[in-house]
């Protein structure tokens, strides 16, 4: 494992006694609505203007100060926002996990702002949709010239950014995501993003997600709104608290048991509803935007 650096926004100074090897910055950590909600006066959401935090749809900045190049991992619709607030550099290259909006239809931002970046995305064919990941990426966004898909094989490394990456598949049904798993080939540092699912993640892939330097969990509410989901919860651990709340999605008590199953080094809970009762939902480990790790 690796050393890992804990700063608050871009201009906060870093006390690793030198440059990191990468920079992960949380552009975006909340669900589909964001924190604050949009016309929600809740006690999360009103907490969270009073404390000037918010937690907007999810995406997250990963530069390599090696090469002086950065990833994005998935386009948040909110990414116009998200860079001007964070002042972090354009992206060269972008991983996409899955089809749902809110971390896919952030790639209309790049129209004349980015010249040409690579979108790396599964290659797999989603019996749901009838089309991998990547032929969705082309197929919703064939008027942009400033993107060109780069269909990748889960389970099989890549280069971009002079990061390795890796797709790795997850459960959240119906469709197909992918957790994604970079690492510096130099240093070893290793982030791990588990991708929307629920708990059920195959072994497989936890091999590979394993040992990581930072995790990034999703990890939507906790455990005690199960009760409140039409399914309500499954994967329930030794003591019967749920993993996964109704199919989609890990609780904060499944996110935190993967965290400790793949041995990762640091965990911070990301894509979280507004829905975490007010005197939990800022608490360690749930996520805000604008946090910055180094590894």
């Amino acid at each position: 494992m690796h050393e890992l650096v804990v700063t608050w926004g871009t201009s906060s100074p870093t006390d690793s006694g030198g440059e990191p090897d990468v920079r992960v910055t949380l552009l975006g950590t909340g669900d589909t609505t964001g924190t604050p909600t949009v016309g929600c006066d809740c006690d999360t959401c009103t907490a969270a203007r009073d404390r000037g935090v918010e937690r907007t749809r999810f995406s997250v900045h990963v530069a390599n100060e090696r090469t002086g190049e950065s990833l994005l991992i998935d386009a948040s619709p909110d990414f116009r926002y998200q860079f001007l607030r964070e002042g972090v550099s354009l992206p060269d290259a972008m991983v996409i996990s899955h089809i749902h909006f809110d971390h896919l239809d952030g790639l209309g931002n790049v129209f004349r702002i980015l010249d040409d970046v690579p979108v790396y995305a599964a290659d797999e064919t989603d019996p749901e949709t009838g089309q991998s990941v990547a032929e969705t990426v082309a197929d919703d966004y064939y008027y942009l010239d400033a993107i060109t898909p780069e269909p990748r094989t889960p389970f099989e490394p890549f280069e971009t950014c002079g990061f390795e990456v890796t797709l790795v598949p997850v459960d959240h049904p119906p469709l197909v995501c992918y957790g994604v798993v970079v690492e510096e080939p130099e240093t070893g540092a290793k982030l791990t993003f588990s991708g929307d699912t629920s708990y059920d993640v195959p072994d497989r892939s936890r091999a590979v997600m394993a040992d990581p330097d930072l995790f990034l969990a999703d990890a939507i509410v906790p455990a005690s709104l199960c009760e409140h989901h039409p399914l309500g919860g499954r994967h329930e651990g030794p003591d019967g608290t749920p993993r996964t709340f109704g199919t989609k999605h890990m609780t904060r008590e499944g996110a935190l048991a993967l965290a400790e199953d793949i041995g990762a080094a640091k965990t911070r809970l990301v894509h979280l509803a507004h829905f975490y009762p007010a005197e939990e939902a800022f608490e360690d480990p749930l996520a805000v935007d604008g946090e910055v790790y180094d590894l």
